[in-house]
Protein backbone atom coordinates (compact mmCIF):
# COMPACT_ATOMS: atom_id res chain seq x y z
CA UNK A 1 0.00 0.00 0.00
CA UNK A 2 2.84 2.45 0.86
CA UNK A 3 4.47 1.77 -2.51
CA UNK A 4 1.20 2.54 -4.30
CA UNK A 5 0.73 5.82 -2.39
CA UNK A 6 4.35 6.84 -3.01
CA UNK A 7 3.99 6.00 -6.71
CA UNK A 8 0.86 8.14 -6.98
CA UNK A 9 2.65 11.04 -5.26
CA UNK A 10 5.60 10.80 -7.66
CA UNK A 11 3.30 10.73 -10.69
CA UNK A 12 1.34 13.74 -9.41
CA UNK A 13 4.54 15.77 -9.03
CA UNK A 14 5.68 15.38 -12.66
CA UNK A 15 5.39 18.72 -14.46
CA UNK A 16 4.41 19.35 -18.06
CA UNK A 17 5.29 22.20 -20.38
CA UNK A 18 8.43 23.44 -22.15
CA UNK A 19 11.81 22.30 -20.86
CA UNK A 20 15.27 22.70 -22.42
CA UNK A 21 16.16 18.97 -22.13
CA UNK A 22 19.88 19.81 -21.74
CA UNK A 23 22.56 17.19 -22.35
CA UNK A 24 26.32 17.65 -21.89
CA UNK A 25 28.15 14.31 -21.99
CA UNK A 26 31.11 13.85 -24.32
CA UNK A 27 32.18 10.37 -25.31
CA UNK A 28 35.95 10.02 -24.76
CA UNK A 29 38.09 9.18 -27.76
CA UNK A 30 40.66 7.53 -25.52
CA UNK A 31 39.02 4.46 -24.01
CA UNK A 32 42.13 2.99 -22.42
CA UNK A 33 40.66 3.56 -18.93
CA UNK A 34 37.93 1.03 -19.68
CA UNK A 35 40.45 -1.48 -20.98
CA UNK A 36 42.77 -1.01 -17.97
CA UNK A 37 40.11 -1.12 -15.25
CA UNK A 38 37.30 -3.44 -16.35
CA UNK A 39 34.83 -4.69 -13.78
CA UNK A 40 35.43 -8.16 -15.20
CA UNK A 41 38.89 -8.16 -13.57
CA UNK A 42 37.11 -8.69 -10.24
CA UNK A 43 35.53 -11.95 -9.18
CA UNK A 44 31.74 -11.82 -9.32
CA UNK A 45 31.48 -12.30 -5.59
CA UNK A 46 33.62 -9.15 -5.17
CA UNK A 47 31.24 -6.96 -7.18
CA UNK A 48 29.83 -4.20 -4.96
CA UNK A 49 26.12 -3.50 -4.68
CA UNK A 50 26.14 0.13 -5.70
CA UNK A 51 24.54 2.83 -7.83
CA UNK A 52 26.38 3.75 -11.02
CA UNK A 53 26.78 6.66 -13.43
CA UNK A 54 26.43 6.11 -17.16
CA UNK A 55 27.43 8.36 -20.06
CA UNK A 56 25.54 7.34 -23.19
CA UNK A 57 24.26 8.34 -26.61
CA UNK A 58 20.93 10.03 -25.93
CA UNK A 59 18.25 9.16 -28.47
CA UNK A 60 15.23 11.37 -29.13
CA UNK A 61 13.02 8.50 -27.92
CA UNK A 62 14.45 8.98 -24.41
CA UNK A 63 13.07 12.52 -24.15
CA UNK A 64 9.53 11.24 -23.59
CA UNK A 65 9.22 8.25 -21.24
CA UNK A 66 6.07 6.21 -21.73
CA UNK A 67 3.88 5.23 -18.75
CA UNK A 68 3.25 1.50 -18.39
CA UNK A 69 0.74 0.17 -15.89
CA UNK A 70 1.64 -2.74 -13.59
CA UNK A 71 -1.49 -3.30 -11.56
CA UNK A 72 -1.77 -0.20 -9.35
CA UNK A 73 1.80 0.94 -10.10
CA UNK A 74 2.73 3.22 -13.02
CA UNK A 75 6.31 2.92 -14.23
CA UNK A 76 7.91 5.00 -16.98
CA UNK A 77 9.98 3.42 -19.76
CA UNK A 78 12.24 4.71 -22.54
CA UNK A 79 13.57 2.86 -25.57
CA UNK A 80 10.37 1.08 -26.57
CA UNK A 81 9.82 1.16 -30.31
CA UNK A 82 12.04 3.23 -32.61
CA UNK A 83 14.86 5.03 -30.82
CA UNK A 84 14.89 7.96 -33.23
CA UNK A 85 17.98 10.12 -33.73
CA UNK A 86 20.93 10.71 -31.41
CA UNK A 87 20.56 14.18 -29.89
CA UNK A 88 23.98 14.11 -28.24
CA UNK A 89 25.44 12.55 -25.13
CA UNK A 90 23.94 12.48 -21.65
CA UNK A 91 24.96 11.27 -18.20
CA UNK A 92 22.49 9.91 -15.67
CA UNK A 93 22.67 7.96 -12.42
CA UNK A 94 21.66 4.28 -12.35
CA UNK A 95 19.85 3.42 -9.13
CA UNK A 96 20.76 0.24 -7.24
CA UNK A 97 18.06 -1.88 -5.70
CA UNK A 98 18.99 -1.28 -2.06
CA UNK A 99 19.15 2.53 -1.99
CA UNK A 100 16.22 4.95 -2.17
CA UNK A 101 16.33 8.35 -3.85
CA UNK A 102 14.49 11.06 -1.92
CA UNK A 103 11.93 13.30 -3.55
CA UNK A 104 13.99 16.32 -2.43
CA UNK A 105 16.92 15.05 -4.46
CA UNK A 106 14.70 14.85 -7.55
CA UNK A 107 14.25 18.62 -7.26
CA UNK A 108 17.79 19.39 -6.12
CA UNK A 109 19.57 17.61 -8.97
CA UNK A 110 18.05 19.62 -11.81
CA UNK A 111 20.79 20.83 -14.15
CA UNK A 112 18.59 23.58 -15.59
CA UNK A 113 19.61 24.58 -19.10
CA UNK A 114 23.35 23.95 -18.69
CA UNK A 115 25.33 21.09 -20.18
CA UNK A 116 26.27 19.94 -16.69
CA UNK A 117 24.85 16.42 -16.73
CA UNK A 118 28.15 14.68 -15.91
CA UNK A 119 28.45 16.69 -12.72
CA UNK A 120 24.82 16.04 -11.85
CA UNK A 121 24.65 12.34 -12.72
CA UNK A 122 27.91 11.54 -10.93
CA UNK A 123 26.96 13.63 -7.88
CA UNK A 124 23.58 11.90 -7.69
CA UNK A 125 25.45 8.60 -7.55
CA UNK A 126 27.56 9.88 -4.65
CA UNK A 127 24.44 11.19 -2.88
CA UNK A 128 22.85 7.75 -3.05
CA UNK A 129 26.01 6.26 -1.57
CA UNK A 130 26.65 8.83 1.17
CA UNK A 131 23.07 10.11 1.77
CA UNK A 132 24.06 13.77 1.50
CA UNK A 133 23.97 16.34 -1.30
CA UNK A 134 26.94 17.64 -3.30
CA UNK A 135 27.86 20.61 -5.46
CA UNK A 136 27.33 19.10 -8.91
CA UNK A 137 28.56 22.17 -10.80
CA UNK A 138 31.86 22.10 -8.91
CA UNK A 139 32.39 18.53 -10.14
CA UNK A 140 31.48 19.62 -13.68
CA UNK A 141 34.04 22.45 -13.51
CA UNK A 142 36.81 20.21 -12.19
CA UNK A 143 36.15 17.46 -14.74
CA UNK A 144 36.54 19.93 -17.60
CA UNK A 145 39.94 20.96 -16.23
CA UNK A 146 41.34 17.44 -16.64
CA UNK A 147 39.40 15.91 -19.53
CA UNK A 148 40.92 15.22 -22.95
CA UNK A 149 39.41 18.24 -24.70
CA UNK A 150 41.48 21.47 -24.55
CA UNK A 151 38.46 23.64 -25.35
CA UNK A 152 36.41 22.64 -22.27
CA UNK A 153 36.78 25.04 -19.34
CA UNK A 154 34.94 26.05 -16.17
CA UNK A 155 32.40 28.73 -17.01
CA UNK A 156 31.55 27.45 -20.48
CA UNK A 157 28.57 25.25 -21.33
CA UNK A 158 30.59 22.35 -22.72
CA UNK A 159 30.12 18.80 -21.54
CA UNK A 160 32.75 16.36 -20.38
CA UNK A 161 33.25 12.62 -19.80
CA UNK A 162 32.27 10.36 -16.94
CA UNK A 163 35.91 9.28 -16.87
CA UNK A 164 36.99 12.82 -16.02
CA UNK A 165 34.41 13.10 -13.23
CA UNK A 166 35.53 9.73 -11.83
CA UNK A 167 39.14 10.91 -11.77
CA UNK A 168 38.14 14.06 -9.86
CA UNK A 169 36.20 12.00 -7.32
CA UNK A 170 39.19 9.68 -7.00
CA UNK A 171 41.91 12.34 -6.78
CA UNK A 172 40.14 15.15 -4.89
CA UNK A 173 36.85 13.90 -3.47
CA UNK A 174 33.70 16.01 -3.61
CA UNK A 175 32.26 19.23 -2.15
CA UNK A 176 29.31 18.71 0.22
CA UNK A 177 26.46 21.12 -0.46
CA UNK A 178 25.71 24.20 1.64
CA UNK A 179 22.93 26.72 1.03
CA UNK A 180 25.55 29.48 0.73
CA UNK A 181 26.66 27.88 -2.57
CA UNK A 182 23.34 28.49 -4.34
CA UNK A 183 24.40 31.38 -6.59
CA UNK A 184 28.14 30.82 -6.85
CA UNK A 185 29.70 31.22 -10.29
CA UNK A 186 32.59 29.11 -11.52
CA UNK A 187 35.17 31.56 -10.12
CA UNK A 188 33.72 31.28 -6.63
CA UNK A 189 33.27 27.51 -6.97
CA UNK A 190 36.99 27.24 -7.65
CA UNK A 191 37.61 28.38 -4.07
CA UNK A 192 35.59 25.54 -2.54
CA UNK A 193 37.44 22.80 -0.69
CA UNK A 194 36.56 19.19 -1.55
CA UNK A 195 36.35 16.48 1.08
CA UNK A 196 38.53 13.51 0.05
CA UNK A 197 36.37 11.09 2.05
CA UNK A 198 33.36 12.13 -0.08
CA UNK A 199 34.98 10.69 -3.19
CA UNK A 200 35.83 7.20 -4.38
CA UNK A 201 39.16 5.49 -3.85
CA UNK A 202 38.62 2.87 -6.55
CA UNK A 203 36.36 2.40 -9.55
CA UNK A 204 35.83 0.07 -12.49
CA UNK A 205 33.90 0.04 -15.77
CA UNK A 206 31.06 -2.34 -16.57
CA UNK A 207 30.96 -3.74 -20.09
CA UNK A 208 27.83 -5.90 -20.23
CA UNK A 209 24.24 -6.00 -19.01
CA UNK A 210 25.06 -9.06 -16.93
CA UNK A 211 27.76 -7.13 -15.06
CA UNK A 212 25.36 -4.24 -14.44
CA UNK A 213 22.70 -6.68 -13.19
CA UNK A 214 25.20 -8.19 -10.77
CA UNK A 215 26.10 -4.74 -9.45
CA UNK A 216 22.53 -3.49 -9.00
CA UNK A 217 21.30 -6.77 -7.48
CA UNK A 218 17.57 -6.17 -7.89
CA UNK A 219 15.00 -8.90 -8.61
CA UNK A 220 12.64 -6.17 -9.86
CA UNK A 221 15.13 -5.26 -12.58
CA UNK A 222 15.07 -8.83 -13.87
CA UNK A 223 11.31 -8.96 -13.58
CA UNK A 224 10.99 -5.84 -15.74
CA UNK A 225 14.07 -6.69 -17.85
CA UNK A 226 15.21 -3.10 -17.34
CA UNK A 227 17.41 -0.85 -15.21
CA UNK A 228 16.13 2.20 -13.27
CA UNK A 229 17.84 5.53 -13.84
CA UNK A 230 17.59 9.03 -12.34
CA UNK A 231 17.71 11.93 -14.78
CA UNK A 232 18.74 15.51 -13.96
CA UNK A 233 15.83 17.41 -15.52
CA UNK A 234 13.85 17.91 -12.33
CA UNK A 235 10.13 17.28 -12.30
CA UNK A 236 9.85 17.64 -16.07
CA UNK A 237 11.06 14.04 -16.20
CA UNK A 238 9.85 11.07 -14.11
CA UNK A 239 11.59 10.56 -10.80
CA UNK A 240 12.58 6.99 -11.70
CA UNK A 241 12.67 5.86 -15.34
CA UNK A 242 13.31 2.40 -16.74
CA UNK A 243 15.46 1.39 -19.70
CA UNK A 244 15.26 -2.13 -21.15
CA UNK A 245 18.23 -4.47 -21.02
CA UNK A 246 18.24 -4.64 -24.82
CA UNK A 247 18.63 -0.86 -25.07
CA UNK A 248 21.39 -0.83 -22.44
CA UNK A 249 23.24 -3.50 -24.41
CA UNK A 250 23.09 -1.31 -27.51
CA UNK A 251 24.40 1.71 -25.59
CA UNK A 252 27.29 -0.37 -24.30
CA UNK A 253 28.06 -1.43 -27.87
CA UNK A 254 27.91 2.25 -28.85
CA UNK A 255 30.86 2.81 -26.45
CA UNK A 256 29.03 4.34 -23.52
CA UNK A 257 30.75 4.64 -20.14
CA UNK A 258 29.31 2.71 -17.17
CA UNK A 259 31.05 3.73 -13.97
CA UNK A 260 31.10 1.40 -10.96
CA UNK A 261 32.54 2.64 -7.63
CA UNK A 262 34.10 -0.45 -6.08
CA UNK A 263 35.31 0.89 -2.71
CA UNK A 264 31.87 0.76 -1.00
Amino acid sequence: MLEILYNKLENALIKSGPHPFPLGYQKPQDRSHIEKFPLSALKREAFPRTPMAMGIDWYSNFDTPKPVQFGSITRYFVGQGRLGSIRGGHCVCIKSGNLSDRLQWWDFYDQGSEGACVGFGSSRMMTLLNRTRYNARWLWDEAKLIDEWPDTNPGDDEGTSVHAAADVLNQKGHVPWASSMTNLDYVARDQLTPNPSAGISAFRWAASVDEIRDVLQSPLNDQLQAIPFLNSWGRYYPHITWMGYDVVEKLIADEGEFLVPVDR
